[in-house]
């Protein structure tokens, strides 16, 4: 299972919609005869991609067992269904991280397996099988959270001065941080279905929102949130390599041509005072098949999600430098009491470079 959960993390960036998974299967006499992670929509899942590796080392299925990272799907989609091709292998026994949150299969995979008469089993059952179930579903929050919330999991991202700054006054940010975490959060960009910014971001920056510091296959889709279509269409993050999307509180017709001329897409999800319904934007989001939603957003922005509590994960790379007079992280409040404060626990603490990598989530999300 642990080499089941390496494969599975060589979906990120690849699978998108779908969950990443790994999947390992061993002989009879315990050797390793197949691997395979999940490729890109459309494609091979892992244990077919599995099943054709130990066919391309004149290796048999029959009898082995099969170590997965999540449920053997049993439901016709682009693909067939995984369980049905285990079970015309001839395995004899399945061992699953992780239940699929997903309808469409929720334990269904399972029961096929056992009607077949394949021993099925969880990984949390055994010696260290509940580390391994906690990474695999960790690696799949997103997928979990689409499947489970209709919305995407949401992580803010921002690099911060030791004193809590974005930003000088004058927006000046480029770069607080060094390029270790730069390389750094664009591997976490990899992850995401979606890189989202503000037009306030758009128009002092002109960002690209790409991932380019880190190889990868697929590009996340880039999403502005711009209440009165202020994105000039000269912007850097209409130009390819992906598809931009533009969330607007109300339709201008001469800036919507000139950004649907540059290939943007413009999507209509008006809130209360002439601002975006940043909950309706999200649910937008998930039904658009985005699992992860990586913001990197100004302070008035990030403020917003803070406020409407859609923030699930903070990713914050702090420097050891002192800015003083700046932008804050995000604007919200003023609180009158401490206990009205957004109570966060820490998940990881590490040194990136000269930098610190904080990870942080609400102390209510486990």
């Amino acid at each position: 299972m642990h080499e089941a959960l390496a494969l599975a993390h060589e979906a990120i960036g690849l699978s998108e919609p779908n969950p990443r998974v790994g999947c390992v299967i061993t002989a009879p006499d315990g050797r390793i005869i197949g691997r395979g992670h999940t490729r890109q929509a459309g494609g091979p899942h892992a244990e077919v991609m599995a099943l054709r590796d130990l066919a391309s080392r004149f290796e048999t299925a029959r009898g082995a067992s099969v170590f997965v990272t999540l449920e053997p799907c049993s439901h016709h989609g682009r693909t067939p269904p995984c369980c049905d091709a285990l079970i015309a292998a001839g395995v004899a026994r399945v061992t699953i991280a992780l239940q699929d949150p997903n309808p469409l299969v929720a334990g269904q995979g399972m029961a096929r397996l056992r009607a077949a008469g394949i021993q099925v089993a969880m990984a949390a059952d055994h010696a260290d099988g509940a580390l391994l179930t906690e990474a695999a579903r960790e690696l799949n929050i997103g997928f979990f959270s689409r499947m489970q919330r209709a919305r995407p999991w949401v992580r803010l991202k921002a690099a911060v001065s030791l004193d809590g700054r974005t930003a000088l006054n004058n927006g000046v940010s480029q770069w607080i941080t060094g390029p270790a975490a730069r390389a750094d959060g664009h591997a976490w960009r990899k992850r995401a279905g979606a890189v989202l910014t503000g037009v306030g971001t758009v128009l002092d920056d002109n960002p690209r929102l790409d991932v380019r510091w880190v190889a990868t296959v697929l590009q996340p889709l880039r999403v502005v949130v711009d209440s009165r279509l202020e994105t000039p269409p000269a912007s850097r993050l209409l130009d390819a390599p992906s598809r931009a999307l533009i969330y607007a509180a109300a339709l201008d017709a001469a800036r919507g041509n000139a950004l649907r001329n540059r290939g943007a897409e413009i999507a209509l999800c008006p809130g209360t005072g002439g601002k975006v319904d940043l909950a309706a934007m999200l649910a937008d989001l998930a039904q658009r098949g985005i699992n992860e939603l990586h913001v990197e957003a100004g302070h008035k922005l990030n403020g917003s999600f803070v406020r409407a509590g859609l923030v699930d994960e903070f990713l914050i790379y702090m420097a050891p430098t002192l800015i003083g007079a700046g932008r804050e992280l995000a604007a919200f409040g003023p609180l009158e009491r401490l206990q009205d404060s957004l109570a966060l626990r820490f998940v990881s603490v590490l040194m990136i470079g000269d930098d610190l990598r904080l990870i942080a989530r609400p102390a209510t999300i486990r």
